[in-house]
Parts: C-alpha cells; sequence; structure tokens
C-alpha cells in the first residue's frame, strides 16, 4: 500500500533532517530523508510506497535543476538523476541483508516499474574480477572504519558465536555488500542499515550503527534525525517494538 506515503507525510519526513534548504541539486541529492524512508518502508513490507519516494524526490531535484539553470537535457543533469536512482537502488540491496532479499525483490521491481529507461541499470556494478580474498581485505577496512574502537569487541562477538558468522559478516557484509560500490558514502550507508535495523526490531544492532553514523561523520542531531524519521515510516507501516527503539548514543568523534 502506497496510501501512506502521502505528500504530507514525506513533506514532513523531509524536514526532519537537519540541512539547509534544499534549492539546488547538490543539496536535494545529499539530504539523506528519502534513503532512509525508501528502506524503512521496504523494511517494513511496503514495498509500493519506494516508487513513490523515488519520484517525489525526483521532482525536487527536476525543480531545483531548473531553479539553477540546469538544462534537463544535459550530461550533468542526467548524472544527477542517475545518483538519485543508484542510491536509492543500492540502499534497499543493502537492507537485504538484514530485512531479507525478498522484500527488497519487491520493493526494486516495484522501483523498476517506475524508472526512466535512462534512469535504468543494465551492468552490475561490483567488481567481479576481484577475489574473496580482496573483499576480505576491504570488508575488514570498512568495518574498522565503521566501529572504530568497538570493531575488535564486535568482530569477536561474531567470531565466538560462530566463526562463518564473522566471516559473513566481515566478508559477505561489508565487503561484497556494503563496500562493494561507492554509490553510498560511510555514512549513508550507516544510514541505510539504521532504517532496516529498525523496521526489524534489532535493538542490540541499532545502537552499534546509530554510533557508527557518527563515527561516519553524522553529527548527534543527525543521528537522531535518522532514528525519528525511521521510526516514523515504520509505525506507519504498522510496526511495533518489544522494548521501544533504543536512543542515539552519543559518540567520540575520531
Amino acid at each position: 500500500m502506497a496510501d501512506i506515503a502521502t505528500t504530507p507525510f514525506l513533506d514532513a519526513l523531509k524536514t526532519i533532517f537537519p540541512s539547509p534548504s534544499l534549492t539546488s541539486p547538490e543539496s536535494v541529492l545529499a539530504q539523506p530523508w528519502y534513503i532512509v524512508a525508501a528502506v524503512s518502508f521496504s523494511a517494513s513490507r511496503k514495498p509500493a510506497a519506494v516508487p513513490v519516494i523515488f519520484e517525489f524526490v525526483l521532482r525536487e531535484l527536476e525543480a531545483a535543476q531548473l531553479l539553477t539553470g540546469l538544462r534537463a537535457d544535459s550530461d550533468e543533469a542526467r548524472t544527477q538523476r542517475l545518483m538519485l536512482a543508484s542510491k536509492i537502488r543500492e540502499a534497499l540491496l543493502h537492507s537485504g541483508l538484514l530485512s531479507g532479499i525478498p522484500r527488497v525483490i519487491e520493493s526494486l521491481i516495484a522501483l523498476n516499474g517506475v524508472m526512466p529507461e535512462e534512469l535504468q541499470t543494465k551492468q552490475v556494478l561490483r567488481d567481479r574480477t576481484k577475489t574473496i580474498a580482496d573483499y576480505e581485505k576491504s570488508g575488514e577496512q570498512l568495518f574498522r572504519a565503521m566501529y572504530c574502537e568497538t570493531a575488535d569487541t564486535v568482530q569477536g562477538l561474531l567470531d565466538r558465536a560462530y566463526p562463518d558468522l564473522g566471516w559473513f559478516c566481515n566478508t559477505v557484509g561489508y565487503g561484497i555488500t556494503y563496500g562493494g560500490t561507492d554509490v553510498l558514502t560511510q555514512v549513508e550507508i550507516s544510514y541505510a542499515i539504521v532504517a532496516a535495523l529498525i523496521a526489524i526490531d534489532a535493538p542490540r544492532q541499532i545502537t552499534w550503527h546509530l554510533a557508527n553514523a557518527q563515527h561516519g561523520g553524522a553529527t548527534l542531531e543527525e543521528a537522531k534525525a535518522v532514528r525519528e524519521i525511521a521510526v516514523k515510516v515504520a509505525q506507519a507501516a504498522g510496526v511495533t517494538w518489544s522494548d521501544g527503539v533504543p536512543d542515539v548514543p552519543e559518540v567520540e568523534k575520531y
């Protein structure tokens, strides 16, 4: 059902994240509310809302392009539109490790149903010439960049639970999935992860990744805004939590 993704609701979500007015194409793309909202709807089993969000932000992006005098048929304008589409697609794919690939399949199929031909992708973005060892190495680098001083503690917890779990999270999660492309920034990856975790009620991991968002450059205020957006979407979709959603921990920046 897309009826909960109304224009007033999306307008309200957009205003939660602290940012300058969205009057330039760059500012529209950089404001991550739509990444959080799209993943939240998808993980909350509302795939029909995802294309509504895309079309909403696409209209804002095109309005900003017009306002700044950028021709719609220019290479720069098309690149910006493609970036928007790619960010949403990639964030949804990331969330599949957490909410389940079937939900992502439905969301990406729904999104593709409204995607202009020029913004559709025809090739795999990930480098398929890389070896598993390559992804193990890059996965560990991203994992440590996200978790900072808690990296060894979290990795040890995963390894003790089941060594293959630790390997899977590092290599498949952080190496291939989260770090497999440069479509999303590190902090945007954390935002997508938080959105999915809130929808599936995973409090331990929510706390981890709200901290990781700050490790990646988010301010405390921005991390709180991401949490609020994800909670509002999940609530609208009918999600409930056993013990509520953890608050945002304040962490020391490195």
